[in-house]
């Protein structure tokens, strides 16, 4: 059973976290929270597998004022942050502290539930709206778009077919069954590539890959 714990100070999307995934086989929502405070105390009291946070709650850093806190937890979750198209540098940040994903506030339950069976499969999810998104608003013009082709370049063509699944969301046993290849031999890859482009995770991977236009080839 996958326990899981969202919070966002808006009931309407609380509510509709709640019905798409309280209906959902092998997850169990255990606590929701409105704010970053109460999302803070849900994690290290119920200790949940994955947590869905709203990126802004209230106060601007409210969100990643909590992302902080539960990174910090001894076993922290999976986490994933929950955000409309407004990027801006507050999802860099999230991204360094530890963010395993970024999802859109109207996300349909089918993605939904798939991002959080990701989540605890230890992958990582990423909207491609959100991903393009970002990739627009974090990079200066294409001085990011070359270094960024540069590693993916060094990348083999089988490195590159990883990582361009990473980017689609796809956990490591997906991947695998794309490409017909183990699941270890996949972890293989994943690690390697992570090493090769930088990468501290999964997210950087995919937005390497959508920097790099990998995905338009």
């Amino acid at each position: 059973m996958i326990r899981v714990m969202f919070a966002d100070d808006e009931e309407l999307v609380r509510a509709s976290l709640r019905t798409m995934l309280s209906g959902a086989e092998g997850i169990e929502v255990v606590a929701e929270a409105a704010d970053g405070d109460a999302a803070a105390e849900a994690a290290r009291l119920h200790h949940p597998d994955v947590v869905l946070l709203d990126i802004k709650m209230g106060a601007a850093d409210d969100g990643l004022e909590a992302l902080r806190s539960i990174m910090a937890l001894p076993y922290p979750p999976a986490a994933a942050m929950l955000t409309t198209f407004d990027i801006d540098a507050y999802v860099s940040r999230a991204l360094s502290m530890g963010a395993q994903g970024f999802l859109l506030k109207d996300i349909r339950p089918v993605p939904l539930v798939q991002a959080v069976r990701d989540l605890a499969r230890g992958g990582a999810v990423l909207d491609p709206g959100v991903a393009a998104r970002m990739v627009r608003a974090h990079r200066d013009e294409q001085r990011a778009a070359e270094p960024a082709r540069e590693l993916l370049d060094s990348l083999s063509e089988r490195e590159r077919e990883v990582v361009t699944l990473i980017a689609q969301g796809l956990s490591n046993s997906e991947i695998g069954a794309t490409l017909f290849l183990s699941e270890a031999t996949v972890k293989g890859y994943v690690s390697s590539v992570l090493t090769k482009i930088g990468a501290a995770n999964r997210v950087q991977a995919a937005l390497l890959a959508y920097r790099g236009g990998l995905l338009e080839r």
